[in-house]
């Protein structure tokens, strides 16, 4: 047998002995992952949805949507095996008292005996039937709403939450020219409705999130340490990728290009370039996520490179990192049931001026959407508040990311002022506390 022949052989068998091995799944497979997403969206149907509906004294509420543009509250209402709606799909959910919330939906399947499916046909000349479509469709809700006869008809239509503006203008125009003008008076937008449904979280929910939240938190310290990183060679666009791959080898997604970042002493960002070269002394700091179960994390850490000679970060940074571990005790002592987006920023932020900390608070919700549903907390150059969006109330059973930073003059860097980013995802639970799903970093991840 030649060389080459030998060499050929070899090379099936070690191609062979990768493919034959098992890749890790933290989250089992797929078919796992949806079983279980199926169950959360029988519990939410049957858990969360009733009392919303009766708290925002909703008779029907009407969720039309066209294949490929669907309702942001789409990802709440359907199974995981569903991916967009059928042509046109229209979702009513009702109040129907003691018997709970009917759940209908026209033109959709019954996403796994969730909903009645309807799929009203008309008779064609070959003795076959067609589905209904076009303003055909539009009569059947109305024959199904005038069978209910509903006090309040809720529709998606907000001008201040992305989340509750998901009827477009061609699907009203449309429905209201058929269901006509008796039915104007009984139109009420969902607004609140919408944004409460996609952020309410169940109790099941969170225990995955932690396990999320564990991975995360595995794969920023790998990031930032000697494993991945050999300063003077690796470049922050490397850590990029490599975070974008381990996702992809783990068959798990993120909802966002991660970022990294360094700052080093006696240089300016603008004399960093936009994908400098690591080096011993800099500070590094990342934003990633992850998706999983159809959930989204978002997550910023720190880490630290070694000097030659060095165990531990200098104590200026250490005392720097303190002062923003600070800012989340704040946030959290203000984070209340009841009190809007706005006020929490407000009292968080007299605190923090009060205490000193040059600090900025951007927190946001999160969920089923990364920028999730629910109040905002903040916007980096929304400091005073955030009309609207911010005046929505914090939730018990709602998850937040607590995006925020604080600003340090570090002696051991000659007074230059570091900024010590952090993110970390946390619940309010249904006691009104606030919680870390795992943890926060109080300690820079080490580069040896």
């Amino acid at each position: 047998m030649s060389r080459i022949v030998v060499a050929a052989a070899l090379a099936l068998v070690g191609v062979s002995s990768l493919t034959a091995q098992a890749p890790r799944r933290p989250f089992g497979t797929v078919r796992d992952q949806a079983t279980l997403q199926q169950q959360w969206l029988e519990r939410r149907m049957t858990t969360i949805l009733p009392p919303l509906l009766k708290e925002h004294g909703v008779g029907c509420w009407v969720i039309p949507m066209r294949e490929y543009n669907e309702d942001p509250v789409f990802r709440a209402l359907v199974a995981p095996t569903t991916f967009a709606a059928r042509r046109r799909t229209i979702y009513l959910l009702c109040d129907r008292g003691e018997a709970g919330v009917e759940r209908v939906a026209l033109g959709g399947s019954d996403q796994g005996g969730v909903y009645q499916a309807v799929r009203a046909a008309k008779p064609l000349p070959d003795g076959g039937s067609a589905e209904l479509w076009g303003d055909d469709q539009w009569r059947v809700l109305r024959d199904q709403l005038a069978a209910r006869a509903p006090k309040t008809v809720m529709i998606n239509r907000s001008q201040t939450f992305a989340f509750a503006d998901g009827l477009t203008a061609g699907e009203f125009d449309g429905m209201m020219r058929v269901l006509g003008e008796p039915w104007r008076p009984f139109l009420r937008d969902a607004e609140a409705l919408a944004v409460d449904f996609l952020a309410l979280r169940l109790p099941e929910e969170e225990l995955a999130y932690r396990r999320m939240q564990e991975l995360v938190w595995e794969l920023t310290q790998r990031m930032f340490s000697a494993e991945v990183i050999t300063p003077g060679v690796t470049r922050t666009s490397d850590l990029v990728w490599w975070w974008r791959q381990q996702v992809a080898d783990l068959g798990i997604g993120t909802w966002f290009q991660p970022t990294v970042d360094v700052q080093r002493a006696g240089v300016t960002a603008a004399q960093l370039g936009a994908d400098p070269v690591i080096q011993r002394g800099d500070v590094l700091h990342c934003d990633v996520g992850i998706s999983v179960y159809g959930l989204h994390t978002d997550t910023q850490h720190l880490g630290y490179v070694l000097r030659k000679g060095e165990s531990a970060a200098p104590a200026g940074l250490r005392a720097a990192l303190v002062r923003s571990n600070r800012l989340q005790d704040i946030l959290f002592e203000e984070t209340r049931v009841g009190r809007s987006g706005n006020e929490v920023l407000a009292a968080a932020r007299a605190t923090m001026r009060a205490e000193g900390l040059d600090g900025t608070i951007y927190t946001h919700p999160i969920g089923l959407h990364g920028h999730g549903a629910g109040p905002l907390i903040g916007l980096w150059d929304y400091q005073d508040g955030v009309p609207g969006r911010g005046d929505h109330k914090v939730r018990a059973n709602t998850w937040f990311s607590s995006e925020l930073q604080v600003t340090t003059p570090v002696a051991e860097w000659g007074g230059q002022r570091v900024r010590m980013a952090q993110e970390e995802d946390f619940a309010v639970g249904n006691d009104g506390r606030p919680r870390w799903f795992l943890r926060r970093q109080t300690e820079f991840f080490l580069v040896r």
